[in-house]
């Protein structure tokens, strides 16, 4: 796959690790080299994403609170910061999904209040990282799907406009074909990105997304 669709890739999840650290009080930075925070990013978030092949490891990590906690997305698996005191979180690939062949089923729900994003984020463990600064920025859409009983069973969030950024996937009921499908049913007309690691790509595969190139997360 042409790295212009992996930078494509690497540059929607930097956006959106920008929103969620902006949503926090953390004002980052972006160049051609990489996204960065100049202070510790909040839980499950990196302190910098890179956006290009052969980023100067020094350079970056410079950018950073580089201490004890820090993480770094390595966008193309093409760093080594053993050196710096890092050691690698997880491998996982970026996916691509062009607007083809559209998937039957019901769309995800948009999260539109303060409560209800309070509920989506109980049911996807991530608590009060998600605040509801994110509801009132147009390129964010928090989706949920509800059962019979009107309680939270799954979900996801999709960034951007075209292409499209998928992260945050989850299902309670242990089924998430089901999600990755009402995804793609949600916003058939785009361009979805993502990246998954290895036990989770399976069902994005069978909904259509395609590996497109590897990726890494240090941490220190």
């Amino acid at each position: 796959m042409p790295d212009d669709v992996r930078e494509a890739a690497a540059h929607d999840n930097a956006r959106w690790c920008d929103v969620v650290c902006a949503s926090h009080g953390l004002v980052g930075r972006i160049d051609a080299d990489a996204w960065s925070v100049p202070r510790r990013s909040p839980p499950w978030y990196p302190d910098a994403v890179t956006l290009r092949p052969g980023v100067d490891p020094e350079a970056l990590l410079a950018r950073i609170d580089a201490g004890a906690g820090a993480s770094v997305k390595d966008s193309f698996a093409d760093l080594d910061l053993t050196a710096y005191g890092f050691r690698i979180l997880f491998d996982a690939q970026w996916i691509h999904r062009p607007p083809t062949e559209p998937l039957d089923g019901p769309p995800l729900t948009p999260v539109t209040t303060g409560q209800q994003l309070a509920a989506w984020a109980s049911a996807h463990g991530g608590g009060e990282l998600f605040r509801p600064a994110l509801l009132a920025d147009p390129r964010i859409r928090v989706l949920a799907r509800y059962d019979e009983n009107g309680t939270v069973s799954g979900g996801a969030v999709v960034s951007g406009d075209d292409p499209c950024g998928v992260s945050n996937l989850f299902s309670t009921t242990d089924d998430p074909d089901e999600i990755w499908r009402a995804v793609v049913v949600t916003r058939p007309d785009v361009t979805l990105l993502g990246y998954e690691s290895a036990p989770d790509l399976p069902p994005a595969r069978r909904a259509g997304f395609l590996p497109i190139g590897p990726l890494r997360v240090w941490l220190r």
